[in-house]
């Protein structure tokens, strides 16, 4: 390593970091991670998808997630209040039931997802199961240390500006991996970060002890389920997930503008908005809340640019829209586990030029325009959404989104089906389905990273 401290350095010791150094410490590249908090720490974001079942073999951490007894996830379900179109027939062959939805993993296939089920996970316990994992492996893991600054002095020779105490200390690396999650280090060091032109979502959540996770399903035998819960506000909606066998992860998420207007509190504005859906009101009431309420604001972002000389961003530093699909754990995992490819061979070749992380680049562009067109599509008109899911015909293409099996390159033919659609409905004000559209609109443009 000559003068350098490491090879590469590591911001943030969440899932993208952690999973990034366990790629580079199995391929023998020196690393340090740097996390400014101290594990275990709460975090959102606890439910994962199947395409985060080859990231966890391949670094040979799922022994020790199931060892975790976190919930297995078998499938999702959407469940909303309104009976829907009156009319559900003569109209693309899509006649049914828009009320409810749900959906198993196993039915499609999907590579290296070697089990049906994925998990449910207390955040604070598998990050702290991941960053352990990729200090076994031999990445340096340094917790409570946070990174100040980064100076590029030229590709191939980082200086990272560590707090320890009261004290800054250099550390020295060829190159830098931003994975501070929405902290976005990098992203406004080098003012990449750019407000999203469409979502400026906002959540408020808290944990419930015996919360009867029956009360808004119409299948109580699935309610190991993820639930999403719509809620007759404008783009509002309710996650329910299984954390341990009593507790419930429950969070309402809706526009930064929703709750701005309205001038109630995190948990007043909570409470109003669930009483919309009455028997999920009253269970929740029944229960006891065991953790305070926290809210997640200004989190739909993209980067202009998500590499460079020198460096790459991954995870939630590189990109975050909204939680609908419970995309943020793959996207971290998958992020590391494409870019370390790249980061692999630009040690061993020392060229860390831009041009090095081409093929990251242009995978991680491609999943996250697939699941941007998606989400968006999902806010723009929802009963599409549930729709899709229970036509054969489209049943399997909705669900390969779902498993998060985003990054091959091709293009999703049912995204386009769907934007067809949604077309014909905003052309026409006498359309039954018109009054249903939500006031987010579908960006004719690609989105920024």
């Amino acid at each position: 390593m000559g003068d350098y401290d490491f090879d590469v350095g590591i911001i943030g010791g969440g899932p993208a970091g952690s999973t990034m150094a366990s790629y580079l410490a199995k391929a023998g590249i020196s690393c340090a991670v740097f996390e400014k908090e101290l594990f275990e720490r709460e975090h959102v974001g606890e439910s994962l998808v199947p395409a985060t079942t080859p990231v966890l073999l391949d670094i040979g951490v799922m022994d020790k997630i199931e060892k975790a007894n976190f919930p297995r996830k078998f499938g999702a379900a959407w469940t909303s209040a309104d009976s829907g179109p009156e009319d559900k027939m003569g109209f693309q062959g899509l006649d049914h039931d828009f009320r409810a939805a749900e959906i198993l993993f196993n039915e499609r296939q999907q590579e290296g997802v070697d089990r049906d089920f994925t998990f449910h996970v207390d955040r604070g316990k598998f990050d702290r199961i991941l960053l352990e994992h990729a200090g076994s492996l031999g990445a340096k893991v340094f917790q409570g240390v946070e990174v100040a600054d980064v100076d590029f002095v030229k590709p191939g020779d980082v200086r990272l500006n560590v707090k320890l105490g009261n004290q800054k200390v250099g550390i020295r690396t060829r190159m830098v991996v931003d994975a501070s999650g929405r902290h976005v280090l990098l992203g406004r060091r080098l003012g990449l970060r750019e407000k999203d032109p469409v979502f400026n979502q906002f959540a408020i959540h808290a944990w419930f002890d015996n919360f009867d996770r029956r009360s808004a399903t119409r299948n109580p035998d699935k309610v190991d389920y993820i639930f999403i819960h719509f809620l007759p506000l404008t783009n509002t909606w309710v996650w329910q997930i299984p954390i341990t066998e009593t507790i419930t992860s429950i969070g309402v998420v809706t526009q930064k503008q929703n709750y701005t207007k309205s001038g109630l509190s995190y948990d007043d504005f909570f409470w109003e908005a669930v009483k919309t859906r009455e028997n999920l009101y009253d269970a929740l009431k029944a229960s006891e809340q065991v953790r305070p309420f926290k809210k997640e604001a200004d989190y739909s972002y993209g980067m202009k640019e998500v590499c460079g000389d020198s460096f790459v961003l991954v995870g939630d530093a590189a990109r975050f829209v909204d939680p609908i699909f419970s995309s943020g754990v793959s996207v971290a995992l998958n992020s590391a586990r494409i870019a370390s490819k790249d980061i692999i061979a630009a040690v061993r070749n020392n060229d860390f030029g831009k041009a090095s992380f081409a093929e990251y680049e242009g995978m991680i562009r491609n999943g996250i325009k697939n699941w941007y067109e998606f989400i968006t599509l999902y806010y723009r008109l929802n009963i599409l959404f549930t729709a899709f899911v229970q036509d054969p015909r489209y049943r399997l293409d909705v669900l390969q989104l779902l498993q998060g099996d985003v990054y091959s390159g091709e293009r999703l033919k049912v995204l386009d089906k769907m934007h067809e659609i949604v077309a014909t409905v905003e052309s026409d004000p006498d359309h039954l389905w018109h009054k249903y559209l939500g006031d987010m609109q579908v960006p004719t443009a690609e989105p920024a990273f």
